[in-house]
C-alpha cells in the first residue's frame, strides 16, 4: 500500500534551489548562491562538499557527467575517464579474466573526470573565484564533519583489504555522527584553487596515482585534460522534450523507455498494477540489448529511434521473457537553479561503493571502478583500449518545454536502474502531473541482476524485478501473474537510488524534492 504520510514534502520558492543527497553539501551549494554565484558555481559548490562527505558516494577520485541550460540552450559535458595508455587488455584475459576486475585492482580504474569536469563548468559558466566555491569543501575537510549512517553503515561492509586501504575512515567515521577529518582531500581542493586542474593532476594525487597504476597510466594521461562538451541527446515525450549526455552514457535508455511509455495506454492511476507492468516492459524494450548496444562510438540518435519502434512489441498482459548471458549502484546526483533560471543537473561516481577501494596514499582519495564498464570480449566496441572511455550508468536530465524553455532537472544513482527510476519519474512528474515529493516519495521498482547492481543485462537467468516495501500490495501478486519475477527490498532503500528533482513551474516558482532514501539529503531554496 501506498505510505499515506510520506516522509518529505515539496519546497517551494520563487528564487533559486539546491538538492543534494547531503545537507551539508546543500547548505554548501546555497552559501555560493548568497555570494553571487549562478547555479553552476552551486553545483561544484555542492559536488565538491559532498566529495568530502560522501565518499562511498562520489569523490575527486570519480566521473562526472553535467548538463545545464542557459539562455535557452541545453550544454552537455562529459567529464568521463578514460583509460590509461597501459591498459591492455589481451594482459587481463592471459590472466583469465571474462570480466573487468570489480574490486582491489588498479585496472578498473580511468583517469578521474571529476576534477577536469569541475574546471571544465567553472571556466565556461562560473561567476564566483573557484576559492569562494570550493571554501565550503575545504572547510569540511578540515574541521570535520559528522559521519552519516550510510557511510558508516559502508564502511562496515568493506573487507579487510578495503578497511586496510581505507583506514582513514574506516578508524574515524565508526558509527553515525562521529567527527571525520579529511586533510589531504583538503590540501588536494587547495591545490586546485591555487594551480587548477594541474594542481590535482599534475600534483600529489597524480603522482600518487602513476606510483599505482605500475605502467597502467603516463604523464601523458593526466597532462591533458578529458573533458568534451557535446551536443546533447533529446527527444519529444509527455509533451515535453528530455534531454540527457550521449554515449558513452546509458542516459538513451531512459530517454528511450519514455518514447515507449509515451506511445501506451497507460492506467490514470500510478497504484494500477498494470501501470508498474507497462513501465517496466518500456525499460526492458529500451534496455535488453544495452551489453551489446552502448560503448562510446555509438550513434544515441540511431538508438532512440530504434527503442521508439518498439513500442508496438509490448504486450499489456505479460512479461517479455529476457535471456540474461550491472543491484544498486553508487553515485551521487544533485541539482541547481538559479534566480536567472540557469539549471544545472550534475551526476558524480565512484561507481560501486568507495569504488575499486584503492586509495591514493598521500591525499587519501579513493579511486572509483568505472572501468567496470569494459568489456574484455576480443573485438567488442566497448572492449578496453588506451584513451577509451567505459560505456557508463550515469544519466542526468534536463527537461524543457518545446519553446527550449527550463522545465525540469533530475536524476538518481542506482547503477543500472537509473534509467528505470527516471523513467518512473518522469511519467508521474509530467503524464500524471505529481508534485516532486510525491513523484519520489512513491514506491519505486527496479530491474536487477543477480550480484553487482552492474549486471542487469549480463546476469544468468535475466533481471528480475525488485519490488520497494511500500509499492501497492496489488502489485507483486499481479505482476508476477503476468510473468515477471519479483522480489522485494525495504521501504526507503537506497537498493532503488537516491533521486532529486526541481520542477520550474509555469508561473516560475521552484518546487523540489530529495529522496528520503539519503537519510541526510535536502532540498532548500531561496
Amino acid at each position: 500500500m501506498t505510505v499515506p504520510n510520506p516522509p518529505t514534502s515539496t519546497v517551494r520558492s520563487p528564487g533559486s534551489m539546491v538538492a543534494s543527497a547531503d545537507q551539508l553539501a546543500t547548505q554548501a551549494g546555497l552559501a555560493a548562491l548568497a555570494r553571487g554565484g549562478n547555479a553552476v558555481d552551486a553545483a561544484i559548490a555542492t559536488n565538491a562538499a559532498i566529495a568530502v562527505t560522501g565518499p562511498h558516494l562520489c569523490g575527486m577520485g570519480g566521473d562526472l557527467f553535467a548538463l545545464v541550460h542557459h539562455d535557452g540552450q541545453v550544454h552537455a559535458l562529459n567529464a568521463s575517464g578514460r583509460a590509461g595508455s597501459g591498459a591492455d587488455p589481451a594482459a587481463l584475459r592471459a590472466e583469465g579474466h571474462t570480466q573487468m576486475p570489480f574490486r582491489h585492482d588498479v585496472r578498473t580504474v580511468t583517469v578521474p573526470g571529476c576534477v577536469d569536469g569541475w574546471c571544465a563548468l567553472h571556466e565556461r559558466f562560473g561567476r564566483l573565484p573557484l576559492q569562494q566555491v570550493l571554501e565550503p569543501a575545504i572547510r569540511l575537510a578540515e574541521r570535520g564533519f559528522p559521519a552519516s549512517m550510510l557511510l558508516s553503515g559502508s564502511l562496515a561492509m568493506l573487507d579487510q583489504r578495503g578497511r586496510a586501504a581505507l583506514h582513514e575512515l574506516a578508524t574515524q567515521a565508526t558509527r553515525p555522527g562521529a567527527l571525520v577529518r579529511r586533510p589531504g582531500v583538503a590540501a588536494a581542493l587547495r591545490a586546485v584553487v591555487e594551480h587548477g586542474r594541474d594542481g590535482f593532476y599534475r600534483g600529489d594525487f597524480g603522482r600518487g596515482l602513476l606510483a599505482l597504476g605500475g605502467g597502467w597510466f603516463d604523464d601523458a594521461d593526466l597532462a591533458t585534460p578529458t573533458p568534451d562538451w557535446v551536443t546533447p541527446l533529446s527527444w519529444p515525450a509527455f509533451g515535453h522534450v528530455l534531454h540527457t549526455i550521449p554515449p558513452n552514457s546509458q542516459g538513451y535508455l531512459a530517454l528511450g523507455g519514455a518514447a515507449i511509455a509515451d506511445q501506451l495506454d497507460l492506467p490514470a492511476d500510478p497504484d494500477d498494477p498494470r501501470w508498474a507492468h507497462l513501465l517496466i516492459e518500456a525499460a526492458t524494450a529500451a534496455g535488453h540489448d544495452r551489453p551489446a548496444a552502448l560503448h562510446e562510438g555509438a550513434d544515441g540518435g540511431e538508438l532512440l529511434r530504434a527503442i521508439a519502434a518498439r513500442a508496438s512489441a509490448v504486450d499489456p498482459e505479460r512479461a517479455t521473457p529476457v535471456a540474461g548471458h550491472h543491484r544498486q549502484g553508487d553515485t551521487t546526483y544533485l541539482c541547481t537553479v538559479d534566480d536567472d533560471r540557469m539549471g544545472v543537473s550534475l551526476i558524480q561516481s565512484n561507481a560501486s561503493g568507495f569504488g575499486s577501494w584503492v586509495v591514493e596514499p598521500t591525499t587519501g582519495i579513493n579511486l572509483h571502478n568505472r572501468g567496470l564498464g569494459f568489456s574484455l570480449e576480443d573485438g567488442h566496441p566497448a572492449e578496453l583500449g588506451p584513451g577509451r572511455r567505459p560505456p557508463h550508468t550515469l544519466s542526468p536530465l534536463l527537461v524543457t518545454g518545446t519553446d527550449g524553455r527550463l522545465v525540469s532537472v533530475l536524476g538518481t544513482m542506482g547503477g543500472d536502474a537509473q534509467p528505470q527510476i527516471l523513467l518512473q519519474l518522469l511519467t508521474r512528474l509530467f503524464h500524471h502531473r505529481q508534485s516532486p515529493a510525491v513523484a519520489i516519495n512513491a514506491g519505486r521498482w527496479i530491474l536487477d541482476g543477480p550480484v553487482t547492481g552492474f549486471d542487469t543485462w549480463t546476469g544468468e537467468g535475466g533481471p528480475h524485478v525488485v519490488l520497494e516495501g511500500h509499492v501497492p500490495d496489488s502489485w507483486a501478486g499481479r505482476l508476477a501473474g503476468m510473468g515477471h519475477r519479483v522480489e522485494r527490498t525495504p521501504s526507503w532503500s537506497s537498493d532503488v537510488g537516491h533521486a532529486h528533482a526541481i520542477v520550474v513551474g509555469d508561473d516560475g516558482v521552484l518546487a523540489g524534492a530529495a529522496d528520503p532514501r539519503t537519510r541526510v539529503g535536502s532540498v532548500a531554496g531561496t
